[in-house]
């Protein structure tokens, strides 16, 4: 064997080591990039929970800025990489989205590019005006005011809900609903067509037909009712007291109808020149109820129409005392005893108007 011959048999143990050397800390690489990227996948990566609204046209990086400045994630570094793997940048829904401590980069990833949104509870009640409804409604939903407003004023489509434009808030009944973030104003309105339907159901439709009334015109009754008390006790008394007066044909003559003839829901005292007032929906001048409902009456008001209490009252008038009940007789002649204590009252503590 010569002398080169045994080199070359030497020479290949080294370069063996070498390869093993080499495969080893390329494995070892490989298993801490491996490692490093389950972790950017699959460890938690929110710090505190956190609601986050995407609005609509949002950008890739306005989302990633929202992030960082809200300081909702662990690893932005993380997010990214998954967001960019999953190709989320070009698919940015808008939304409410709930971050929960927990959740992984992953899931993060999977909730945004779904549109996996978190429902929001919406509650609107104690509205009288459509104003109203469309201020309180819009502090929960994509929706602006003036958009739900305008649902108001939309002819067409009042006519094809099965309305007319003085009956169409009997629409909106007030309760708690979930929705989407991303609710439109006409998504709005034909979930509150769904809702007004489940409401009137078999059962409630029967017991408007016996009170010979169109669930319009009870929900007529009870913005009359809601207005005269807030008082639970009283609503069914106040609403068989009214059912009372539309079976006699005698004007209904309430008080909450002339203020809304008016525009003045603060109003304390009605005064004659405020009786005087030209209006369907004066009450004091047009028998029967008025053309529609005067504010959203409440699901317990509605109720408490159909399920009035039965008696022979026919007049009220607030009890002289500022505790919000009031006192009910079947004669004029009670009712005018009462009348003179509430204004007695009223004088006395200088309440004119």
């Amino acid at each position: 064997m010569t002398i080169d011959q045994k080199s070359k048999i030497m020479m290949f143990p080294k370069i063996g080591k070498f390869i093993i050397i080499f495969f080893s800390i390329a494995f070892i690489v490989a298993g801490v990039r491996a490692y490093q990227l389950y972790r950017y996948v699959f460890e938690e990566n929110v710090k505190n929970e956190y609601v986050l609204i995407i609005p609509e046209n949002a950008t890739y990086g306005q989302v990633t800025d929202s992030l960082v400045t809200n300081d909702i994630l662990i690893s932005v570094k993380a997010f990214k990489w998954v967001a960019k793997k999953k190709n989320y940048p070009m698919a940015i829904k808008p939304g409410r989205y709930l971050f929960e401590k927990g959740m992984n980069s992953n899931e993060i990833v999977n909730m945004l590019r779904g549109g996996l949104q978190e429902p929001i509870d919406v509650t609107f009640n104690n509205v009288h005006f459509k104003e109203d409804l469309a201020g309180k409604v819009s502090k929960y939903i994509q929706a602006d005011s003036l958009s739900i407003l305008n649902l108001f004023y939309n002819n067409e489509k009042i006519k094809e809900y099965g309305f007319s434009p003085e009956t169409f808030r009997a629409m909106f009944i007030p309760n708690t609903y979930e929705f989407y973030w991303t609710t439109s104003a006409d998504e709005f309105a034909d979930r509150m067509k769904l809702e007004y339907e489940r409401f009137w159901n078999e059962e409630r439709r029967a017991k408007a037909a016996e009170l010979n009334l169109t669930p319009v015109e009870v929900i007529t009754l009870a913005s009359i009712v809601q207005s005269e008390t807030s008082k639970k006790e009283e609503l069914p008394v106040i609403a068989g007291l009214y059912i009372n007066r539309l079976k006699r044909g005698q004007l209904l003559q309430a008080d909450p109808t002339v203020k809304y003839a008016v525009g003045d829901f603060s109003l304390k005292r009605i005064l004659n020149r405020h009786l005087e007032i030209e209006s369907p929906y004066n009450t004091y001048k047009y028998v029967g109820l008025p053309p529609g409902p005067i504010n959203f009456p409440e699901t317990a008001t509605i109720d408490a129409v159909l399920n009035y209490e039965k008696h022979n009252y026919i007049y009220m008038c607030a009890k002289p005392d500022f505790s919000g009940y009031h006192n009910f007789s079947a004669t004029l002649a009670q009712h005018n005893r009462n009348a003179a204590a509430y204004r007695a009252f009223l004088n006395a503590n200088k309440i004119y108007q």
